[in-house]
């Protein structure tokens, strides 16, 4: 069964983005960024790709990508309306209409990723927001979490949405001179006792 992986940029004290949705703070240089290029090449923007020189790059972990409104406008103010062209998109949103064909809009995230996770294919890429990682929490199934050592004391959180503590347990860190790790964990699933 495909997985839902929540990849995404974090800080040390927890947020995504600042609080009007700035992400430009995160540094991509160096061997950090040609590590994300070599591991996750399908995470960059379609226009960024050729730049970046890995246009013609297979995708290595993830087909699909499911983002929230929020997360899809900075790009739409950008005149991408298909920021993600090489993977199969979603975006949730009530209120907004697909202004591109190749993106799809949906209003239940919950059956979205029940549905897609019955199907054949590659993983189901989660990159952000926070109020939409809430949404879908129980429906993670793995974190990657690339924690930048920078602290911004407001803005967007890792999961916006009420307290619900759930078991992640670690499964890799890879760290780099800079501080920024990249650490990856797997859902604890509930054993029968606890299912009861």
């Amino acid at each position: 069964m495909r997985k839902l992986t929540y990849y995404v940029a974090a800080t040390l004290d927890g947020y995504i983005a600042g609080p009007e949705g700035q992400y430009d703070f995160f540094p991509f240089a160096g061997e950090e960024a040609a590590a994300v290029l070599a591991d996750f090449p399908e995470t960059m923007p379609t226009p960024a790709r050729e730049p970046l020189g890995i246009a013609d790059r297979a995708a290595r972990r993830f087909d699909t990508v499911i983002m929230g409104r929020a997360t899809y406008e900075p790009g739409l103010k950008m005149g991408w309306t298909s920021p993600y062209a090489h993977l199969t998109q979603y975006v949730v949103s009530r209120t907004l209409t697909s202004p591109d064909p190749a993106v799809t809009v949906v209003d239940d995230p919950v059956a979205l990723v029940r549905e897609l996770k019955q199907q054949d294919g590659m993983d189901i890429w989660l990159c952000g927001g926070g109020k939409l990682a809430a949404a879908l929490r129980d429906e993670i199934d793995e974190l990657i979490i690339k924690r930048n050592p920078l602290v911004i004391g407001s803005g967007v959180p890792l999961f916006d949405g009420p307290f619900a503590p759930m078991d992640f347990a670690p499964v890799a860190t890879r760290s780099f001179d800079s501080g920024l790790t990249i650490s990856t964990f797997s859902k604890v699933l509930p054993t029968a006792d606890e299912q009861g």
